[in-house]
């Protein structure tokens, strides 16, 4: 008999959890499983990737009108006679204004927003929260499952999330899965009393797959001008990212004379300062803010240098499949990069300054043989990451 599986995310806009699932989602035997996914946003550039066996599950009528905007939705709910949930709204709405910390205020936001959401009528086998905060949540609040599995995609300390939130519901879930094992041993010294339950599945990628989506595009994407270097980065416009390190590592390289086109693939809510700071520095040319691209292979074949400049990351799907697409790679020194990166064997580690992100550049442009040995190294790894999903069997079980 088919196990009947659950997944919960908030969308599959942009962002490394969420093709993480739709990986994960396409590796699955669907001989032994049968599949649901909730999503509280039904748009995004990888929902055409969702397998067709995907059940794609409907969202209750109070969870449409409580996300209207503000007056439109109190005004609906209230005339719907929904008055506790219109008082939800507002309070929600007060919170999204007062509260900084965009973790903390998800955080909080849960108990406001889970009033519109109903208990799911089935149950499963496993209901898996794909992402932290509000993924989790919803698995432990609204799913009746005899197995709950939460996933932490991110090193845990430097979202500044509130502990004391996450600990109560970590401790009615049967495994916690994180990708690295930097980012378990964050959780295992955070969450002491649950560290029995936190598991290493890394992130799944497949090369076949990565490389035959490369080939799609027989075209030059960049509109490449004679000696120019096409530098690249993926993530989303947010702190997280450390865009601004790269824009002003940018600068110092054109300062220096290099003809350098660095461009970004990828959306949020740092754009507007992003391109301030871009128009500041009279880099228009030179750095480009491309927004969203459902197949970025093409762009990662065809550049020659891929770099992330983030301040924090998890495990970064995007700096592998730069990997599997035998890419010179420089990372800023986040706390996971050496899981990901041996300095000076297959990529570049710099601190976390734009001039060491320019220093490392500048190395790589100049030093051809350099960027040689570390295509060439890179050509030679075994970066498929397709048996993880035996792992996840293994917690199914």
């Amino acid at each position: 008999m088919k196990k009947n599986l659950l997944f919960v995310m908030p969308s599959l806009s942009a962002g490394g959890g969420e093709k993480s699932l739709v990986n994960l989602l396409s590796q699955i035997d669907y001989d032994l499983y049968n599949v649901d996914l909730f999503l509280l946003n039904h748009d995004g550039i990888f929902m055409e990737f969702v397998p067709k066996e995907v059940q794609l599950l409907s969202l209750p009528d109070a969870y449409h009108l409580f996300t209207l905007p503000l007056f439109k939705s109190i005004k609906k709910l209230l005339l719907g006679g929904k008055i506790s949930l219109a008082c939800n709204r507002i309070m929600f709405a007060i919170n999204n204004r007062s509260t900084k910390n965009t973790s903390i205020r998800e955080q909080h936001n849960w108990k406001h927003l889970s009033e519109s959401l109903d208990k799911l009528n089935k149950k499963y086998d496993v209901a898996i929260g794909f992402l932290e905060k509000t993924s989790t949540y919803f698995c432990v609040d609204k799913v009746d499952a005899y197995k709950k599995i939460g996933w932490v995609h991110i090193d845990y300390d430097k979202l500044g999330m509130d502990p004391s939130i996450d600990i109560e519901y970590f401790s009615k879930l049967n495994n916690i899965v994180t990708v690295s094992e930097e980012c378990a041993n964050i959780l295992k010294s955070r969450f002491l009393s649950q560290k029995n339950k936190i598991d290493v599945i890394y992130n799944i990628v497949s090369p076949t797959m990565i490389n035959k989506m490369a080939n799609q595009d027989n075209i030059d994407v960049y509109d490449k001008k004679g000696d120019e270097i096409i530098i690249l980065s993926i993530g989303r416009l947010h702190y997280q990212k450390g865009f601004e390190m790269a824009i002003e590592a940018c600068k110092k390289l054109v300062d220096k004379g290099y003809n350098i086109k660095w461009n970004i693939i990828g959306e949020g809510e740092e754009r507007e300062k992003l391109t301030s700071l871009i128009k500041a520095n009279n880099l228009e040319h030179n750095f480009k803010l491309l927004g969203l691209r459902s197949n970025p292979y093409p762009y990662i074949k065809q550049a020659d240098i891929y770099t992330q400049t983030s301040k924090f990351e998890g495990k970064s799907i995007a700096i592998d499949e730069a990997k599997i697409l035998n890419k010179p790679i420089i990372v800023t020194n986040f706390s996971t990069a050496k899981d990901q990166i041996n300095d000076d064997v297959d990529g570049l580690i710099v601190d976390m300054n734009p001039a060491a992100v320019a220093e490392g550049l500048e190395k790589l442009i100049t030093d051809v043989s350099l960027r040689e040995k570390l295509t060439h190294n890179l050509s030679h790894l075994k970066l498929g990451t397709e048996e993880e999903i035996h792992k996840l069997y293994k917690l199914f079980n």
